[in-house]
């Protein structure tokens, strides 16, 4: 098998474990049985949830059995946000949540075949549903030191703020209760999570060692991984528009392969390390690339192709990198199928009118240029583009033939200043 641990740690993403050599021991001896939980608070998981979704995958490709446990329960409540208390969602939606974010987990693990590491998919209302209030108080909040509880730094922090319902208070036993649950179902002896998340992972650490006194299934363990952020000190995964999801509906796969591409040099191998599964070797030449020819961009393009493949697809990978290429000349736009195209330029300065007006005008109306005249010379010079080809004429105006789909003209001022027009 291989090491996993060292693996992790080689990527740069292991924060912290309960006893190194125990866990290194329990791996060794394996099939080891993991979880790493995903609460349904929106309708898609988005990139910054994708560290934990790989590292499971990454177990799972190491010869142990994950479980992906989407938290109908404890999506529901909220786990406690350090700034402020999370606005609760109904019943029905958060239902409709959770078979979506199912959906999505099912595409990174393999659940279809039989044997040891064939993964598991949980939803933890199944066994809070029919627990009643003076069962959990009773039973397993009598386990729970408040003082302990207190010490947490997102209740200190919330305490010294507005401070905290006790329904978020509560969560920590829910998902403690979830930790339990699987080691009695699964024998499950290690969760994984955010570096924020270790609290919560060692007090059901503590809730097992309590109830389940003996630990007929071995020691449990916690381990977590580091949260990424980006260079410039911004949340990782987050853009000016919001989140970068993983659901092709909410962010586009064309939008998801730019968000890897334009990554930051000082990111990308970072990124390289926490999400791709090539080979050490492999990483470290895309690292030196990056130092010797940062121009090239050669790891964000291949960080770019694999995640879009293993996310949205090879077919949908395949679609974005035509588009791409043709935006900037390097294939035919009008080979684009109408989806795709909408997705790129949708990314772009778009100028919509009601009727087709002469280019110098398009140009002027996307910004690619500051004013009319401006554009008259751009095309003077040699510089303006429509559909890639180059505009000869300070007068031409394009003709519903030009349009791309009935609907759309990609102009172009150089090499990489693009804009699109659309005729409404």
């Amino acid at each position: 098998m291989t090491d996993i641990v060292d693996e992790l740690r080689w990527r740069g993403v292991l924060a912290q474990t309960t006893d190194e050599q125990a866990l290194r021991k329990a791996l060794a001896d394996g099939p080891l049985t993991l979880y790493c939980g995903f609460d349904p608070t929106a309708q898609s998981l988005h990139v910054g949830h994708l560290t934990q979704i790989l590292a499971l995958r990454r177990f799972q490709l190491a010869g142990h059995r994950p479980i992906a446990l989407v938290g109908g329960a404890t999506g529901l409540i909220g786990d406690p946000k350090p700034s402020a208390e999370r606005v609760l969602n109904d019943v029905e939606t958060v239902r409709s949540w959770v078979a979506a974010l199912r959906g999505q987990l099912a595409a990174f693990l393999d659940f279809d075949t039989p044997g040891p590491t064939q993964a598991v998919m949980a939803n933890n209302y199944e066994w809070t549903e029919g627990l009643s209030a003076l069962a959990l108080l009773r039973d397993y909040g009598k386990h729970f030191s408040v003082n302990t509880m207190l010490a947490r730094e997102t209740v200190k922090s919330r305490l010294d703020g507005e401070g905290m319902s006790y329904t978020e208070f509560s969560y920590v036993i829910l998902q403690s209760l979830d930790f339990l649950e699987l080691y009695r179902a699964y024998g499950c002896t290690l969760q994984i999570g955010g570096s924020d998340q270790w609290g919560n992972i060692t007090a059901g650490l503590d809730l097992i060692r309590r109830i389940a006194g003996n630990q007929p299934h071995g020691p449990a363990h916690a381990l977590t991984q580091n949260l990424l952020t980006k260079a410039d000190g911004t949340k990782f995964g987050k853009t000016e528009g919001g989140a970068v999801w993983l659901d092709p509906e909410l962010t586009t796969p064309y939008a998801f392969y730019q968000f890897w591409l334009n990554a930051d040099d000082r990111d990308v191998a970072r990124y390289l390390r926490t999400f791709s599964f090539k080979e050490r070797e492999e990483i470290e030449e895309l690292e030196r690339a990056t130092e010797e020819r940062p121009q090239a961009r050669a790891a964000q393009r291949a960080l770019a192709e694999e995640l879009t493949t293993l996310v949205h697809g090879p077919e949908q990978c395949a679609a974005v990198i035509a588009a791409s290429r043709a935006l900037f000349g390097q294939g035919e736009l009008a080979d684009l199928d109408e989806r795709t195209l909408a997705a790129a330029l949708s990314e772009l300065p778009t100028f919509r009118v009601s009727e087709l007006a002469p280019v110098a005008d398009l140009l002027a109306g996307t910004g690619l240029v500051p004013s009319k005249s401006a554009a008259r010379r751009t095309i003077k010079e040699g510089g303006a583009y429509l559909n890639n080809a180059k505009v000869d004429s300070e007068d031409a105006v394009p003709t519903a033939g030009d349009l791309l789909h009935g609907r759309w003209l990609v102009l172009r001022r150089g090499k990489r200043n693009l804009g699109a027009v659309e005729l409404a």
